[in-house]
């Protein structure tokens, strides 16, 4: 354990972040230096000072060790520069750098998208991310060249007019290892889904109507697992959103189909028959064993039974996830599941680096089995990247996540005309997602840059009994301002 104190509360987030991508198998606690001297010391210590015009760290980790910045009198030093300094402190300490450098946010390809707008050239660009952020040069470049592809497919898309539409279906087969979304497992659930869906259909009549003047741009159905429902409720709910929405605009349909064990012709029919574009068969990975360790109840077998039966049905854009990472597969594991989705000739492919959130199993089973299990590299993520351009994929949106192995990140890649519009939508924030579902969490976008966010309580019960408060909450949401 590693107690940090600091006097600046209001950096206790950035703090918490960069220490644990440096120690990664230990927990972080950030707390007020005035608890310094009051608390009992249960773990290794870190003191950090920001002052008027220097910051002073004392890093006790495995052995102490002081550290001064000055900054020359400026009484203007920008978080960042904290930070910065800070990370060179601790790279200093450990021996170590990160790909992302002192970047703790989920969302890198802001930053060359900003300064794109701004109209620096590409040179600049990274060299300023490479400067004020200690980026690598190859995810400065990586950023750059995703936040270029970025702006050219969203370039036709109604910004100040229009809108995206979520919907979440918070069921899935089983709870995987690693996950910690808002899913419950179907069979326990399978007597109240008529419940949920019944006040599902209440908050998405209220957003078709709120929404009636805006331009729909993309829907996606995720969750959980869309899939798990049955194939009747599957078409309740298609056939809901299709007659309470005009489509004419919208430029892509995804479903989330995901596991293997959910997927059948009856399902993909009902997709199909409802103008469904996207779909995702998501296997994490093509190894039996892991999938049996990570409690995904379906073989590699069935998934490629299931991404055929998709392609029957007449999909010509499937995705595919994969997750790096996963307790105890190698570089060999990783490259056999690249070669395996190869024969299959996915037309997206999303690869995820494994990230370790604190409500899930596998926060257990890193207690039993230690970090050490857990293998993401370098050459696990070139692996992966080239496996995907060997399929003629480009890499179209890029976000992190806290606590991710290897201090990496996660990489949508496409083949041509097949990227996925919504997930970068999701992370650019340049327009406005209204979601419906338990747990779903929509962000309006205004014109002046404003994001505003709504949430909707995870809990299925909760969220049944309080529909009226979720539809409330969507109306204060989108009133005018």
């Amino acid at each position: 354990m590693i107690n940090v104190y600091t006097n600046r509360e209001n950096y206790q987030y950035d703090l918490h972040a960069l220490l644990k991508s440096f120690y990664p198998e230990h927990d972080v606690n950030v707390y007020n230096e005035s608890a310094l001297n009051c608390r009992e010391e249960d773990g290794r210590r870190v003191v950090i000072r920001f002052l008027e015009d220097r910051m002073e760290a004392v890093l006790d980790i495995d052995a102490r060790k002081e550290y001064s910045h000055t900054y020359k009198g400026d009484n203007d030093v920008t978080k960042n520069e904290y930070k910065l300094s800070l990370y060179y402190d601790l790279c200093d300490y450990t021996g170590r750098t990160l790909p992302w450098g002192n970047l703790t946010g989920i969302r890198p390809t802001k930053l060359p998208m900003g300064m794109l707008e701004e109209g620096l050239c590409d040179e600049e660009i990274i060299a300023q991310m490479k400067e004020t952020h200690a980026v690598s040069d190859e995810k400065a470049a990586l950023s750059l060249d995703i936040a270029r592809r970025e702006r050219q497919i969203l370039s036709g898309l109604h910004y100040r007019d229009g809108y995206s539409l979520y919907v979440g279906i918070p069921f899935c087969p089983t709870t995987c290892l690693y996950c910690s979304f808002t899913s419950y497992p179907i069979a326990a659930w399978k007597k109240r889904v008529q419940e949920y869906l019944n006040a599902l259909f209440r908050e998405i009549d209220y957003v078709a109507e709120a929404c009636k003047d805006k331009i729909l741009d993309t829907v996606y159905i995720g969750g959980g697992t869309p899939t798990t429902l049955e194939a009747d409720a599957l078409e309740l709910l298609l056939g809901r959103i299709r007659e309470r929405f005009d489509f004419r605009s919208v430029s892509e349909f995804t479903v989330e189909a995901g596991r293997a064990d959910s997927i059948t012709p009856e399902k993909l029919a009902a997709l199909k028959r409802h103008g469904v574009t996207r779909i995702s068969v998501n296997p994490q990975t093509m190894k039996d064993e892991t999938l049996k360790l990570i409690g995904r109840q379906h073989t590699v077998a069935q998934v490629r039974e299931a991404f055929k039966m998709a392609r029957a049905a007449g999909f010509d854009n499937i995705n595919m996830d994969i997750i790096l990472g996963l307790p105890g597969e190698l570089e060999a594991d990783v490259a056999h599941t690249l070669e395996e989705i190869r024969k299959l000739s996915p037309d997206s492919l999303t690869v995820h680096s494994l990230a370790i959130k604190r409500a899930s199993k596998l926060s257990q089973w890193i207690g039993e089995n230690g970090i050490q299990a857990l293998h993401n590299t370098d050459a696990t993520m070139a692996i992966a990247a080239e496996g995907a351009a060997a399929m003629q994929m480009k890499p179209y949106y890029l976000y992190r996540q806290k606590n991710m192995s290897g201090n990496f990140e996660n990489v949508g890649y496409a083949r041509e005309g097949k990227y996925g519009i919504y997930n970068i939508l999701i992370m650019e924030e340049v327009q406005s997602i209204i979601a419906c579902g338990a747990g779903s969490i929509s962000k309006r976008v205004h014109t002046d840059g404003l994001i505003e966010r709504c949430e909707s309580v995870k809990d299925l019960t909760q969220y049944i009994g309080r529909i009226d408060e979720m539809i409330e909450r969507k109306r204060r949401l989108l009133r005018e301002r």
